[in-house]
This record gives C-alpha cells, structure tokens and sequence, in this order.
C-alpha cells in the first residue's frame, strides 16, 4: 500500500491527466487510475513515467481483441 505522500502524488498526476474528462466518465478515470497503480506496484514511481503511463491510458482504450 502506498504511503500518504506516493498517494498525494498519484492523485495529482490522475488529476491531471484526467483534467479534461467529461466527470460522467468514471470508467477511463479508474483504467488511468488503475495503470498508475501498476506502474507504482512495479517499482517506478517517477513523476514523468506516471504522466506518461496516464496520457498512454487515455488514448488508448481497453480492446476485448487481442
């Protein structure tokens, strides 16, 4: 579990990336939300690699196609 200041953080960088959302849109706020968890879970945390792997998880929406 993250500490309160990783936790601050990721909320920023959510935010952020998530700044021009329509606020209906929970579902690609939570798959950003999702993938900066990944990324913390796997050891990076910097604040460029999470606004990267959260601009990535806006463009790129979930396929059910492999």
């Amino acid at each position: 579990m993250p500490d309160a200041e990783m936790t601050a953080l990721l909320q920023a960088v959510l935010d952020e990336v998530c700044a021009d959302l329509p606020p209906w849109d929970t579902t690609t706020r939570e798959r950003v939300a999702e993938r900066l968890r990944n990324l913390v879970r796997s050891g990076r945390s910097s604040v460029d690699e999470l606004k990267r792997v959260g601009g990535d998880a806006l463009i790129r929406a979930p396929t059910m196609w492999p």
